[in-house]
């Protein structure tokens, strides 16, 4: 399940491909934020965790799913989603796996693998600062993106204030940037490895999705 079409796009020309290599067929939808009574359904973006819920629910009537997972950003994370109010303190990792892992007891489905990319997915971008700065032809933006991921010590550290996230970074570096075009095209540039390289949030989401799927299929 993606929170939009940016990620819907990562999802599709990256992560699936990367995926299929190990015999994994992936398949994407686009959260449905809203479902009016007679009209089109509207899709992308986080309101409240019972929305969320719903559709994660709805998806899971489907029987032919393996194991359903997340790309959604834990920045802009609905306050009343689960284990929210409950983080404790500590490192950005161990809060949002605190979160994670409260979305999967709510839920209660063992298909059910919550995933929040830390911050957001500009953090994935971020790190491929010499890929933005390639397809921006601006050296010196990727030299402005390396320096934000070197003070924060990686890139899933680039912390979710309403200022210093990773997107509201980027816009004030690149003012043209694109999230739904440049963002994926960066991140399909340095591809996954680098990205499970980078960032162990990620990586260790990547490591459970294939070692669920292989107890599965035993």
């Amino acid at each position: 399940m993606c929170e939009g079409q940016t990620e819907e796009t990562v999802a599709r020309e990256v992560i699936a491909p990367y995926l299929q290599c190990a015999d994994v067929f992936v398949t994407r939808s686009i959260l449905t934020t809203k479902r009016p009574a007679g009209g089109t359904s509207c899709k992308g973006g986080l309101s409240t965790w019972g929305k969320l819920a719903t559709e994660i629910r709805l998806l899971l009537r489907d029987s032919s799913i393996t194991t359903l997972t997340t790309l959604l950003d834990y920045y802009g994370l609905p306050s009343d989603t689960p284990g929210m109010a409950t983080r404790p303190p500590g490192s950005p990792y161990d809060r949002v796996t605190h979160v994670e892992r409260a979305m999967g007891q709510a839920i209660g489905d063992p298909r059910f693998l919550p995933h929040l990319v830390l911050h957001e997915i500009e953090a994935w971008v971020i790190l491929g600062h010499e890929a933005l700065g390639e397809l921006t032809g601006d050296a010196a933006l990727a030299h402005a993106a390396q320096a934000i991921v070197t003070d924060a010590q990686g890139a899933e550290l680039v912390n979710d204030g309403a200022d210093t996230a990773p997107s509201k970074r980027l816009l004030r570096l690149y003012p043209r940037y694109r999230k739904t075009s440049d963002g994926p095209l960066v991140i399909a540039e340095i591809g996954i490895d680098a990205i499970r390289k980078g960032c162990p949030h990620a990586d260790a989401w990547f490591t459970a999705v294939n070692t669920g799927l292989t107890k599965q299929r035993r």
